[in-house]
């Protein structure tokens, strides 16, 4: 670390004074979140936890992580297309979870009729670690695949702005002229305006599926003014609006309050508790059925299921994907860190054995999005001590667990104290793909997420509180 960046980071009257100030320019940027106590209020909102400075991250890894990136898009859109991996790989797990269950039902359905839209929008977002080995090697492992409501473009992109008055004023000069340009809010509408065009239709709108508690509307808000400056018109619409007022005509096309919907950008519909009633589940399949683009279409909403992803990193399996591309599946394979089965028999016996024996080096992760939802340390023994015996167990995958680098930094949040605290980075980039037929009109890495938390949580995100809004500084 060079010395005047030392000598900042120890200056507690500078610090102080640099956090007021990057209070104030995180407001002025619009790097917000409403309120746990408000979580609709218009008028109250309070800013999104973010990191004082910005984390120092090797070129490589960052650069690695954004190559892979286009690999991905194409893996995911053809898992999705492949009826016969997404039966076999989601076997157990859909006897086991109830809610990949009533998703895998919606996709049999849709797959019966007939699909009655070609194109395919794909938002993703593969979140990765620094993994340290005991002998000191560093490499980047991939922690997951994120296929619907992915979040964090939109806040991404003011931050860099944020980290480069704060080097400013601390006269890091040298620092802030590294700040990475990131604006993947940018690239979702590019994206979104690409597939609203190849619809056809310049009266329809794309509509946001919204969750009816919006904390987290002011990422969803830079998408959706970036779609506004491109002429295109939004709608913001909840469960309960499609299941009053929604319809298909003759021709399968989504209406919702009077207004044809190109595209449902699902922002909503990722957990059980979206689901408030059977006319949830019905207003799901009416959209699925429809000639609206979904993003995701069910289809690749279970390419991004962690059962699909332990499948992925079996041996000969990505290359079933990308016969005759070596080059492509080293890539990817390279990022992948050991994910085990947990279905019934030999191998996933000898996983549960293995997890239970011991459980400080391994995740145990269920089918669910959304952060918050991972169990660590003595929990995995707690959890598969019920379920060894019984077919529950195959809810869940186990991976193993990253050893990230640590860092220092201040995590700057509403109500907290600032203070050094020792944290690991998490490093997210966004892919965005549209494809029509056969014709893959779009396929483009269009920014990052960087996520900094205290080394003392194991899971949760910004949302949550956990985790800080962060800027990586190659080195």
């Amino acid at each position: 670390m060079p010395a005047l960046w030392e000598e900042v980071m120890r200056d507690e009257h500078l610090i102080e004074y640099l956090q007021e100030i990057a209070k104030d320019t995180a407001f002025l940027h619009g790097v917000l979140m409403r309120t746990k106590e408000t979580s609709n209020s218009h008028e109250v909102v309070s800013f999104a936890q973010f990191t004082l400075f910005p984390t120092r991250v090797p070129s490589t890894v960052f650069t690695q992580a954004l190559t892979v990136q286009t690999h991905f898009n194409l893996l995911v859109d053809r898992v999705s297309l492949n009826p016969s991996f997404l039966k076999e790989s989601l076997a157990s797990t859909i006897k086991a979870d109830d809610f990949t269950a009533r998703l895998f039902n919606i996709y049999k359905q849709v797959q019966q009729e007939g699909r009655a839209q070609p194109i395919v929008l794909g938002l993703n977002r593969l979140d990765y670690m620094l993994d340290q080995s005991s002998d000191g090697v560093t490499c980047l492992k991939q922690i997951e695949i994120n296929t619907i409501a992915v979040g964090g473009a939109g806040l991404a992109s003011p931050t860099p702005d944020v980290h480069r008055h704060i080097l400013k004023v601390a006269n890091l000069l040298e620092e802030r002229n590294h700040i990475l340009d990131n604006n993947p809010a940018e690239g979702f509408a590019r994206g979104l305006a690409k597939a609203w065009e190849l619809y056809g239709s310049e009266s329809a709108v794309v509509m946001f599926l919204v969750e009816d508690l919006q904390r987290n509307i002011y990422d969803q808000r830079f998408v959706e003014n970036e779609l506004w400056k491109k002429n295109i018109p939004v709608i913001r619409r909840r469960f309960g609006d499609l299941c009053r007022t929604g319809y298909l005509d003759q021709n399968r096309r989504l209406y919702v309050d009077g207004k044809e919907i190109a595209i449902v950008y699902f922002r909503n519909g990722y957990m059980p508790q979206n689901y408030t009633s059977e006319q949830s589940w019905d207003a799901r399949l009416m959209m699925e059925r429809s000639l609206a683009v979904k993003c995701p279409d069910i289809s690749t909403h279970l390419a991004g299921t962690k059962k699909v992803q332990q499948e992925l990193a079996r041996a000969g399996v990505l290359e079933r994907f990308f016969p005759d591309e070596p080059e492509t599946v080293a890539k990817i394979r390279a990022t992948f860190t050991g994910l085990y089965t947990l279905d019934m028999g030999e191998e996933g016996d000898k996983t549960v054995a293995m997890a239970l024996a011991n459980p400080d080096q391994y995740v145990l992760k269920p089918q669910r999005e959304g952060g918050g939802n991972n169990i660590y340390g003595q929990e995995i023994c707690e959890v598969l001590e019920k379920v060894k015996n019984s077919s529950e167990r195959t809810a869940y995958i186990l991976m193993d667990k990253i050893q990230p680098v640590p860092s220092q930094n201040y995590l700057v949040r509403p109500g907290a104290p600032v203070k050094l605290n020792e944290c690991v980075w998490e490093l997210g980039v966004f892919g965005v793909y549209v494809r029509k037929g056969e014709n893959m009109a779009f396929n483009e890495c269009v920014g990052h997420l960087m996520r900094t938390k205290s080394s003392e949580h194991a899971d949760g995100g910004v949302a949550a509180g956990i985790t800080a809004l962060d800027n990586p500084l190659l080195f």
